[in-house]
């Protein structure tokens, strides 16, 4: 059992992430007291404890940088204490590139943001040199959008053909839901259309519909929905259509020529792991040979941006077998590859069920060989982002070819344009040209609506998840 006792909830998060990411399989314990001395207090039960007092920090420092001077001190004594350093160092966000990207429009060059990262953060100089170089592809790739009358389109399809032990999202097996799906469909063309009345006047710059896995649709379902997309919107600005295809076990010959009939130019065809031993320990119901058989059939039917996830980290592989997917990828050539590590959430099974990993020992192998094999297939890193209770404490990275890379992903992690979302669990990123005044009084330039993660809920509720957006849209 580790304990943390802070004087204030400000220091609370990135004190227990740090100490989660240096002790992944021990108990942490938070408290926080305002009444305590020291800001912090870190009890390890073979080691004395560790404080961090006000005074120690100075008097001059405002709350923020407070916060990160604590931080830095925890960070530096569980360095200490366990004779290693974390890649990320004492970041702790989900978007470590947006300091990167502010150095960048600073006029910064990649040494001088590389040694900013590595002085004030503890980032690795790998780390850092690689947030440079994603910061600048976003910067090139993003650089002509138009964020003033630009937005883009997000379709949640919340079923999966079965439920992965380490996932922690709001997906539900598409059998327990069989009977309803038309049911969400037509709530889900109900908020589309209701959204397009919403964005009259306003230019689409790119569609991405994904889950779960939108392919536990049926054809003539994902036909109506694709159809309603054509009839609301003007494509002729849009640069980027996504369909999360996933699961090789939901995509059919028949599904695929529904996406080759409407301007979808960019699927995902997810294995995860090439591993047939894995696949079954989590529940995927494909097999490796299923992955290169629906990838040569969408090839064959005419798509040339196909991008392909991998996790590392799955229970019982080590880089040998990461080694062994890569192989395997390498041998399909997909156009974009994204490398997670993988993150554990309590919400998921595996860690319901208590299944203790050693997240450190292959992972960092894991990562390098992915980055090696996406240079020899031509692969550039693009976008990358972060997640609580990631092993290793590291990263999940996008790789693409020069003109295949993921708009719609890079969007996301950035927060520069608007993106309207629709179905259950799907949420809404309002972005102002300025920043507004919210109701709980603070200021923001965004404002974030969350639709009913309760697929029953979303169905019923409909009308209220319309009327959400259309309180805040294009103030």
């Amino acid at each position: 059992m580790i304990e943390i006792s802070s004087k204030d909830t400000l220091y609370m998060y990135n004190v227990y992430h740090i100490t989660k990411a240096f002790f992944p399989n021990r108990e942490i314990r938070q408290i926080v007291d305002e009444r305590q001395g020291p800001l912090i207090e870190l009890k390890l039960e073979e080691d004395p404890c560790f404080l961090v007092s006000a005074e120690e920090l100075g008097q001059f420092l405002d709350r923020q940088e407070y916060k990160r001077q604590v931080t830095k001190r925890v960070y530096d004594y569980l360095c200490s204490l366990t004779g290693r350093s974390l890649a990320w160092g004492m970041l702790t966000g989900v978007r470590p590139t947006k300091l990167a990207m502010q150095k960048i429009e600073e006029g910064r060059n990649k040494k001088e943001t590389a040694v900013f990262l590595q002085d004030t953060y503890g980032v690795s100089r790998e780390k850092a040199e690689l947030s440079f170089e994603i910061a600048s592809r976003e910067k090139e790739l993003l650089g002509d959008l138009d964020y003033g009358t630009g937005w883009s389109l997000y379709i949640g399809i919340p079923f999966c053909p079965s439920i992965c032990s380490y996932c922690s999202f709001g997906s539900s097996s598409v059998h327990i839901w069989k009977d309803r799906l038309d049911e969400y469909v037509g709530a889900l063309c109900k908020e589309i259309s209701a959204i397009a009345g919403m964005a009259k006047g306003k230019r689409l710059t790119t569609i991405y519909i994904g889950g779960g896995t939108p392919t536990t649709l049926k054809a003539g379902q994902l036909e109506r929905l694709l159809e309603l997309l054509g009839e609301l919107f003007s494509f002729e600005h849009l640069i980027e259509f996504t369909v999360e295809a996933g699961r090789p076990d939901s995509i059919t010959e028949e599904k695929l020529k529904v996406l080759a009939c409407y301007p979808v130019t960019r699927i995902s065809i997810n294995p995860q792991t090439m591993q047939q031993k894995t696949l079954d320990t989590v529940g995927r119901m494909h097999s490796a040979d299923d992955v290169k058989r629906v990838f040569y059939m969408a090839r064959k039917m005419g798509f040339q941006n196909i991008n392909m996830d991998l996790i590392a980290g799955l229970p019982g592989e080590d880089a040998a077998d990461m080694r062994d997917t890569l192989r395997q990828i390498e041998e399909l050539e997909p156009d974009s590859l994204t490398v997670h590590a993988l993150a554990i959430k309590r919400a998921a099974r595996m860690a319901r069920e208590g299944h203790k990993m050693d997240l450190h020992t292959e992972i960092e192998k894991m990562i390098s060989d992915s980055c090696q094999a996406a240079f020899r297939m031509g692969l550039k890193p693009y976008y990358l982002y972060r997640q609580k209770n990631i092993a290793g404490n590291f990263e999940n990275v996008g790789y693409a070819k020069v003109d295949k890379a993921g708009i719609y992903n890079i969007l996301i992690m950035e927060e520069r344009q608007t993106i309207l979302a629709a179905g259950a669990g799907a949420s809404t990123k309002i972005v102002f040209p300025e920043k507004i005044e919210l109701e709980n009084g603070k200021k923001s330039s965004l404002v974030r609506i969350e639709n009913v993660k309760d697929i029953g809920e979303y169905i019923s509720r409909i009308d209220e998840m319309i009327e959400r957006k259309g309180e805040w849209l294009w103030r």
